[in-house]
C-alpha cells in the first residue's frame, strides 16, 4: 500500500500547481444550485420531510478552491461551514471566492481527512466531494469522516466509478509510462497527454470517448490534470463501493440519482427478467444494473448516522394535516413550465400552480385544498416529485 505521507504530499503538490476546480471567482453568490449542498432539501429527499433544525453545523471535506463551500454557504444561511483540504494554495482560492461573495459563515484548516479530528465538534451535514478516490486508504478517510458526524447527521459523498472511466484509466496509465522518471512533474504530464491525444487517429477509443464526455472542461488544464495526470486515485464498483460503505460504520441512505438505478428502465420491456430480479437483494440489482449500462463514471449517495427518521405520508388524514413548502431548489417559479430541483424541465397543471402558489409553511394541505379542485394523490405526486416538502402538522 502506498505510503500516507508520500500519496497526501504529492496530492497536495498537484493541487497548488493546478488548484481544483478552476471555476472563476465571483463579486456575488454563485448562480444556480445543488440541491445536495442544501439542506433542507438533501434532509427532505433522506427522510421525506423538512428537518426541524436549521442551525447546523456543515463540513466540506476536501474543499479544494471552495466551489462547493461557498454554495453550502449561500445555500444554508444558517449553517456555519467548515472546509479542509491537504493543499494549501486551493484554500488560498477558497478563502478569496468566499470573502468576495459574501459567504461569511466559513472557516478554513490546512488538513487531511485523516486529521479531521482535530477540527472540534461534530457536524449535522459532511459533504465529500472527489476525494476519498484520491487517498491511499479511503476506509481510513471515511472512518474519519464518520467519527464527526453528528446522530441523525447526513454525509454526502461522490466517488469515481470504474467502468465508465476505463479509458480515463488507460489514458493515465500511457501518460505515466512516456513520462517515466518524469512522473510527478504535473506540467509534463499534461503536455505529454495533449500530444497523445492530438496524435492519436480519429477512430481511436480513447479519443472519441475524451470527445464525447470530457473534452469540454477538459479545455482546462486543471480539470486535464485532476482527471489524467493525477498522483492517486482508486475507482469502485457496485461492490467494493458498498465494502467502503460498510467500513463507514454509517447506514446507506440511497443513491442521490435514483432514477439510474430503477431496473424497469433497462429491462422493462421483458417483465419475466424483472420477476427474476425480485429475488436479487439491493446490492445484486445494483450490480446487476452497472453490468448493464456501464455508463457509471461515479457514485453520489447519502449516508447516515441512526436515528434517522423517515415520515409516511400513506394515511390521508396525515397528509391533509402536514405543512407544505415549495422545495427551494426551482428556478422559474411561478410558472407553468419550471425548472425542478434536478435541473428538469416540469410542466404543471393550473391547479398544482395554484397549490404550490399556496404552500407559505403556515398553512395545511386541508386548508390549501379548500376551494381548489385537486385531489390527494395530485398532491402526493407534488412530494414525490420534491416539488413540495412536508412537516408534520
Amino acid at each position: 500500500m502506498p505510503n500516507f505521507q508520500n500519496v497526501s504530499t504529492a496530492v497536495a503538490k498537484l493541487y497548488d500547481t493546478y488548484p481544483f476546480p478552476p471555476d472563476p471567482l465571483l463579486d456575488e453568490p454563485p448562480p444556480g444550485y445543488n440541491w445536495r449542498w442544501n439542506w433542507t432539501c438533501a434532509y427532505n429527499f433522506c427522510t421525506l420531510q423538512i428537518p426541524q433544525k436549521q442551525n447546523i453545523r456543515i463540513l466540506d471535506a476536501g474543499c479544494g478552491t471552495g466551489v462547493g463551500t461557498e454554495y453550502l454557504v449561500h445555500l444554508n444561511p444558517t449553517a456555519d461551514v467548515v472546509g479542509i483540504d491537504i493543499s494549501a494554495g486551493a484554500l488560498q482560492i477558497a478563502k478569496e471566492r468566499c470573502q468576495r461573495s459574501g459567504a461569511k459563515r466559513v472557516e478554513f484548516h490546512n488538513l487531511s481527512l485523516y486529521d479531521v479530528e482535530q477540527v472540534p465538534g461534530e457536524f449535522d451535514l459532511i459533504n465529500c466531494v472527489g476525494v476519498l478516490h484520491h487517498l491511499s486508504d479511503p476506509i481510513r478517510g471515511i472512518q474519519a469522516l464518520a467519527k464527526k458526524l453528528a446522530s441523525g447527521g447526513l454525509m454526502h459523498i461522490f466517488v469515481y466509478g470504474e467502468l465508465g472511466r476505463w479509458e480515463i484509466q488507460l489514458m493515465q496509465k500511457a501518460i505515466a509510462l512516456l513520462q517515466g522518471d518524469n512522473r510527478g512533474d504535473y506540467p509534463d504530464g499534461v503536455k505529454v497527454g495533449r500530444q497523445i491525444f492530438s496524435s492519436l487517429p480519429e477512430n481511436n477509443r480513447i479519443l472519441r470517448r475524451e470527445k464525447e464526455r470530457w473534452s469540454l472542461e477538459n479545455q482546462r488544464d486543471e480539470c486535464f490534470a485532476d482527471m489524467y495526470v493525477h498522483p492517486q486515485e482508486i475507482d469502485y464498483n457496485s461492490e467494493t463501493l458498498f465494502e467502503l460503505i460498510d467500513a463507514s460504520g454509517l447506514d446507506f441512505v440511497g443513491f442521490s440519482n435514483p432514477s439510474f438505478w430503477q431496473l424497469d428502465r433497462l429491462l422493462g420491456k421483458a417483465p419475466e427478467l424483472v420477476e427474476r430480479a425480485r429475488g436479487l437483494s439491493d446490492r445484486q440489482i445494483y450490480h446487476l444494473i452497472e453490468l448493464l449500462d456501464p455508463e457509471v463514471s461515479h457514485y453520489e449517495f447519502f449516508l447516515s448516522r441512526p436515528p434517522l427518521p423517515k415520515a409516511d405520508w400513506s394515511a390521508d388524514d396525515t397528509l391533509l394535516a402536514a405543512i407544505p413548502q415549495r422545495n427551494p431548489c426551482m428556478d422559474g417559479f411561478p410558472s407553468l413550465c419550471i425548472f425542478n430541483y434536478d435541473y428538469q424541465i416540469v410542466k404543471l397543471k393550473e391547479v398544482e400552480l395554484q397549490f404550490l402558489q399556496k404552500c407559505d409553511g403556515s398553512s395545511t394541505v386541508a386548508n390549501i385544498l379548500v376551494g381548489i379542485e385537486m385531489g390527494l394523490e395530485e398532491v402526493r405526486s407534488l412530494q414525490k416529485q420534491q416539488l413540495v416538502m412536508l412537516t408534520p402538522g
